[in-house]
């Protein structure tokens, strides 16, 4: 695993956040110093691939990234499932068909088909769904899109299927919003991270990653019809959902 050290030197211009080569070589790293509790969210999505997953049905990872949650579901779902791992970024992409390659040549006995599609969410169509995944991504789309695309997605989905919704979140409160931001960058520095590297990536991220509150999230998921919504996970400012359809 190489190491995030990305933003560790002073930038004269820092940037928009961009998921390219210099991301994806050090992704796992950065996202395991970065995210409070990812481990927690990658268990739950093999714990619901189990539960959810249906045979003949499709399976998917929207904002795959390197595919930690897909290798997850494709030990845990039936075989006779079908995976899509669905990501706009060409780096990441390609990584992860080299590692599914790799899994499936190691892996003789049966496991679920994974289709890779480069591909913005948005223009995937979602169908005979059993259980989706939205694993840190929703957040990386503007506001005005995601209660439409959100729709699409419920549209494609099967009765009692589920969606599995990851994000950072923010506060009302202001307080509330400071001291979670806080613990955030305590976290992140108890991994490793300088002061500089914090506030490089902020500045990077601010205007590409915008969070919502946990209620505004509940409230979409049950406004677009889902029967059961479930926050089951919340560490400082991030949190995830699991909706029932």
């Amino acid at each position: 695993m190489s190491k995030d050290r990305i933003y560790s030197a002073p930038l004269e211009r820092v940037g928009e956040f961009e998921f390219d080569d210099s991301v994806a070589d050090v992704f796992p790293d950065m996202i395991r110093r970065s995210v409070p509790g990812y481990s927690s969210m990658l268990s739950m999505i093999a714990q619901c691939a189990s539960m959810y997953a249906k045979p003949h049905t499709n399976i998917y990872d929207l904002g795959c990234s390197l595919g930690a949650g897909t290798l997850l579901i494709r030990e845990n779902a039936v075989s006779d499932s079908t995976i899509h791992a669905v990501d706009n970024s060409s780096a990441m992409i390609t990584r992860l068909q080299e590692i599914v390659t790799n899994q499936s040549t190691k892996r003789p006995d049966a496991l679920p088909e994974v289709n890779l599609h480069l591909a913005d969410i948005r223009h995937i169509e979602v169908s005979n769904a059993s259980f989706v995944v939205l694993n840190l991504t929703l957040q990386f789309l503007a506001p005005q899109d995601r209660t439409p695309f959100l729709k699409s997605v419920a549209g494609g989905m099967l009765d009692g299927s589920a969606l599995l919704l990851s994000e950072k979140v923010c506060f009302e409160d202001a307080e509330q919003q400071n001291l979670m931001t806080d613990l955030h960058h305590n976290f992140k520095r108890a991994h490793g991270y300088s002061d500089l590297e914090i506030a490089q990536k902020r500045t990077a991220i601010e205007n590409r990653l915008i969070p919502e509150t946990m209620e505004a999230h509940v409230a979409r998921l049950k406004a677009i019809g889902f029967k059961t919504v479930a926050p089951w996970f919340q560490c400082f400012n991030f949190a995830s959902i699991l909706a029932v359809k």
